[in-house]
């Protein structure tokens, strides 16, 4: 039987629709690092803080409660084989729920939640499987001349080595800015793309009470024929 043949899902360097690629692309071939100490550092890496029990919990970082449509997003890490893959650091970030991020290089255009910081981290367990318990971040509008921005989250995934961290972001299925989107429509491949959407899982959902939650479920695959698009 003959092996279908891989094509990359990776958006390329350079898109000039997606203008930061503009400055960020490299204009001359690049540089390989040959094999040695950086790619054989361990991971995962958590740096100065370690990983706490409630890391994951991005509604319970403050003495108050965010603003916004509270959200849990159940992700599975697996191989090429749909195999899960465990003690892999899973790290997110996002705006919130007016479409702002703490960060010093956010425009402003949006108010900050004093009860929200957009951050969180998890370890996969020996399935694979993740969990964050979140906010629903807003669309928010580009530099001027562009369009608003889907509603997203960042990810980073550090695996066994530091060299193996890899970057991406998710979509919720149905939004209709993700066509309209540069940083979505750079991937080559609209099947690539489908794999970055979170999808509605009614029956993990948590209606009632303040604590209620819509569900979603999204699986990371790390490589093969049906990888996840990363660097996006």
């Amino acid at each position: 039987m003959r092996t279908p043949e891989l094509t990359d899902v990776n958006p390329p360097y350079l898109f000039p629709a997606y203008e930061s690629t503009v400055k960020r692309a490299p204009h001359r071939q690049v540089v390989v690092l040959p094999r040695g100490w950086f790619h054989h550092m361990p991971g995962p890496v958590f740096g100065r803080i370690p990983l706490r029990p409630n890391d994951n919990d991005l509604t319970r970082q403050h003495a108050g409660r965010p603003l916004g449509e509270r959200i849990l997003l159940n992700g599975r890490v697996v191989d090429s084989d749909g195999r899960g893959v465990p003690r892999v650091l899973v790290e997110i970030w996002q705006a919130n729920a007016s479409g702002r991020y703490v960060d010093s290089a956010d425009p402003a255009f949006m108010p900050l939640d004093p009860n929200f910081t957009g951050a969180g981290r998890a370890i996969t367990d020996n399935d694979g499987r993740f969990t964050f318990r979140t906010i629903k971040p807003a669309p928010y509008p580009g530099e001027v001349g562009s369009f608003y921005r889907p509603s997203h989250i960042h990810v980073s995934l550090f695996g066994p080595v530091l060299s193996s961290r890899l970057i991406t972001q998710c979509y919720f299925e149905g939004d209709p800015l993700i066509a309209h989107d540069a940083i979505a429509q750079s991937i080559p491949d609209q099947k690539a793309l489908e794999r970055l959407l979170l999808r509605l899982n009614p029956e993990l959902c948590e209606p009632g009470g303040i604590d209620s939650a819509i569900a979603y479920d999204w699986t990371i695959v790390l490589r093969g024929a049906n990888a996840t698009p990363m660097e996006v």
